[in-house]
């Protein structure tokens, strides 16, 4: 678990370092893929960090373990959520159950039910003992099949979202508003984080719940034959977020607009599948010294026809934007699939 967040203090705005200066932050999820990253990043600000897992050894928090105030239990209890947020000034909520293409198409249910019975405790401890602070991390995935791209806030309540993850983005969409709802209600400063589609270090490559990525690379490092599967014709895009990027730009929003506004954060980055196969393909036969190439299925499932994220209220808002380019990010993360290939997952990621 050598590798660390390369995001440093000096890398966030003024603004951002002073609000989390010697606050207690709980980050409920820290001990997970986004999380830890998280994590990592507030020790870098100076936060106090408290985490909540139910793991008492979380694989993704091993170097920074005695900087932690690592609690052991199990969020879907509010009493034991209640205590986890006791003495705690800000709560930044990432806790979710999350899957890939495959898995959240064909259990739209457990994915709503699971996500919300999360949400729901996680946000009554926090209004219970009126935080100063709290953080909704949404989804693009709250987002319709077919939206306006680049696509801006706006159409996130528009339609329903994309039906290959039905469950996922009516879930985060009840977020957004349950949090909105709460502010009003309950008077507690709230922020909405509404991110693309992360990548990095400590992803999920499980073949039965990874994203697009992870499995892309998965394949591709494993391939024997010279060519590896890629679902569709390639020409679906994403904006693929790193997650140093993504983390930060939870932190930015979550310091910086407490007013309840969702907020995208991603890349201007579009990439169409194809040419992110072709790019892993590329950095494979590297890594490998086997040559190896995509081959594309035009039947298998690909979601989503185009996701971009438009960029211009995190900009003008918060002066955020993505840094680590999609080639330089893709490495980053196949060297640390080929060192951690055996890794364990967190129990609660």
């Amino acid at each position: 678990m050598s590798y660390r967040s390369g995001v440093v203090a000096a890398d966030f705005h003024p603004d951002t370092r002073a609000f989390f200066a010697r606050r207690s932050v709980l980050v409920l999820g820290g001990s997970g893929f986004i999380g830890s990253h998280v994590v990592e990043q507030l020790l870098q600000l100076g936060a106090r960090v408290r985490v909540l897992a139910r793991a008492p050894a979380p694989p993704f928090l091993a170097a920074v373990r005695s900087e932690v105030d690592l609690k052991v239990g199990d969020l879907r209890s509010l009493d034991e959520a209640r205590a986890a947020v006791r003495g705690q000034d800000v709560v930044l909520n990432l806790a979710a159950r999350v899957a890939g293409i495959e898995f959240n198409k064909s259990h739209p249910a457990s994915m709503f039910m699971d996500n919300m019975e999360l949400f729901f405790v996680a946000l009554q401890a926090a209004a219970e003992a009126k935080v100063e602070r709290f953080l909704v991390t949404s989804s693009a995935c709250v987002y319709p099949r077919i939206c306006t791209i680049p696509t801006p806030e706006s159409e996130g309540f528009r339609d329903e979202p994309e039906p290959t993850n039905r469950g996922y983005g009516w879930a985060k969409r009840m977020e957004e508003m349950l949090g909105a709802a709460a502010a009003v209600e309950f008077g507690i400063p709230v922020a909405i984080a509404r991110p693309y589609n992360a990548y990095g270090p400590r992803d999920d490559f499980d073949p039965a719940t990874s994203h697009v990525l992870p499995a892309l690379i998965r394949k591709a490092l494993a391939a024997k034959d010279g060519t590896f599967p890629v679902w569709g014709d390639g020409s679906h895009s994403r904006s693929f977020l790193y997650v140093d990027d993504f983390a930060r730009g939870l932190l930015e929003v979550a310091a910086r607009h407490p007013v309840a506004q969702a907020i995208n954060i991603g890349t201007a980055e579009e990439t169409t599948i194809r040419a992110a196969a072709e790019l892993i393909a590329g950095i494979a036969s590297e890594m490998t010294g086997r040559t190896t190439r995509p081959v594309f299925d035009p039947s298998g499932i690909t979601g989503q026809p185009r996701r971009a994220c438009d960029t211009g209220l995190a900009q003008s808002l918060l002066g955020f934007e993505a840094r680590v380019p999609l080639a330089a990010g893709l490495r980053r993360t196949m060297q640390w699939y080929l060192d951690h290939e055996n890794c364990p997952r967190p129990a609660d990621a």
